[in-house]
């Protein structure tokens, strides 16, 4: 189906247009519509102050502000509303507006519903960044002009008009994005399934929901690409509406992408041998067996090896930070699940020292502790969850009659001195915290970048 933006553009033009959330995607996004000529109102929690320089030059281009603590309490005479995704469709707020006759969508709905080019949709408890930065890599070294956007690159929507039919667009895109979603993306990744984000989602049914909408609105041309070996993932099969290809590191496959005899192959021919790729540990397998998996149709085996034999990784996952007397450190602040964590424990040949806890997303550490226990030296833990899961691993390796060493840290600062003090040479210390990072830093970015400065400040 043919998608023609000009369709939005005269929807949009002369509308009374609110914008909930002066965020990161949003900012962009207000602009754009005062280019469309809506009359547009931007609604935040922070003061005006706060916002600086945002809300003077919003201001100057006639965007109302409504701002501060009460700035939910009216979002009634708007023809259109766009949220923020991490606000539930469910807020007294939004329900009062679309009783009127509100459409609400968001950024991220429209640019799917609009854009020309054809769309990669990653979703998925791990390894989202990291299985969308290969796509759009394996793209770019195929000769396709690539765009990246959702939860990472720049927000497209803004852009739309700068991409042709012939472009890929490659989108990591998160459950609070595809909650509310009724469209679907071309080519819609699963990477795989585990509980997560349970302070925000009702429960884990909820949030497997919000997840299938990646592919729920797909036509029968479209393409859905599931984790066979994960069975939350697998499950999926049976509810897809398009063609449906596996990756598997387990299974040999005939149409799809897998690991075997140390080879990664994509439609049974190899790509590499496992020697040949940088990237640590077998959830990086399967994020490059994503990958081979959803561009099967769109580039050759050689861009496929191009990008699997060079590719370093993305900052935060994994990273290797430097080498103090001896001890390697490394940041995995991106793992803010405990099943992050174990997959990223598992890349290193030999227990480590582990500094984890944080915010509080009201996942299970029983897992953590049942799975990772043998690839532990000794824990480190700090932040708001610290005592939640010394308690969790203190009984479940009583029950094992197993001893661990823990220590709980009084801050951020302290946890990274007192693995240099407990670390001998030879040792390895990784940040792989197992929660979000909300309760100390304001992403889990800001909190590698910090480790990464405590780190590269040991004497």
């Amino acid at each position: 189906m043919e998608k023609d933006f000009n369709e939005f553009k005269e929807i949009i033009k002369g509308k009374r247009v609110g914008v909930v959330g002066i965020g990161v995607s949003n900012i962009p996004l207000i602009r754009f519509l005062v280019d469309l000529q809506a009359v547009v109102t931007a609604f935040d929690k922070k003061s005006y102050s706060m916002l600086g320089n945002v809300a003077t030059d919003f201001e100057k281009i006639g965007v109302k502000l409504v701002l501060g603590e009460d700035y939910l309490n009216d979002l009634t005479g708007f023809d259109v509303l766009f949220k923020t995704p991490s606000m539930r469709i469910d807020n007294p707020a939004f329900l009062k507006a679309k009783q009127e006759g509100t459409y609400i969508t968001s950024e991220m709905e429209e640019f799917i519903k609009y854009c020309p080019a054809k769309i990669y949709g990653v979703t998925g408890s791990d390894g989202k960044t990291t299985t969308t930065t290969i796509i759009y890599n394996i793209l770019k070294a195929e000769g396709y002009k690539t765009w990246v956007g959702g939860n990472i690159g720049i927000p497209l929507f803004a852009n739309i008009e700068e991409i042709s039919k012939d472009d890929k667009v490659v989108l990591e895109l998160s459950s609070f994005q595809l909650m509310t979603m009724n469209v679907s993306t071309d080519v819609a990744i699963v990477t795989n399934l585990s509980p997560n984000h349970l302070d925000i989602h009702k429960n884990i049914e909820e949030y497997i929901d919000a997840k299938k909408n990646i592919f729920k609105y797909q036509s029968d041309g479209d393409l859905v690409i599931l984790n066979k070996d994960n069975a939350l993932t697998y499950d999926l099969r049976k509810e897809a509406m398009g063609k449906v290809k596996y990756f598997s590191v387990r299974d040999k496959l005939e149409d799809g992408a897998y690991f075997q005899n140390n080879k990664l192959f994509s439609m049974n021919n190899v790509v590499c041998n496992l020697e040949e790729i940088k990237l640590k540990g077998m959830h990086n397998v399967q994020n490059l067996l994503t990958a081979f998996c959803a561009t099967q149709d769109d580039a050759s085996i050689t861009s496929m090896r191009e990008v699997a034999t060079t590719f370093i990784g993305v900052p935060h996952r994994g990273e290797f930070v430097r080498e103090v007397d001896g001890v390697k450190y490394y940041n995995d602040s991106i793992a803010s699940t405990p099943t992050r964590t174990i997959a990223s424990l598992k890349a290193f040949e030999k227990p480590v020292i582990l500094i984890a806890g944080g915010y509080d997303k009201k996942i299970p550490f029983e897992p953590l502790a049942e799975e990772a226990y043998k690839n532990i030296k000794i824990l480190i833990l700090v932040g708001a969850t610290k005592n939640k899961i010394k308690e969790v691993f203190e009984r479940i390796l009583k029950e094992k009659n197993i001893s661990l060493e823990i220590i709980l840290a009084e801050n951020f600062n302290k946890a990274i001195l007192t693995a240099k003090a407990v670390a001998k040479s030879g040792d390895i210390v990784t940040l792989s915290p197992a929660c979000a990072s909300f309760d100390m830093f304001q992403n889990f970015e800001a909190r590698g970048n910090k480790y990464k400065e405590i780190v590269m400040a040991l004497q």
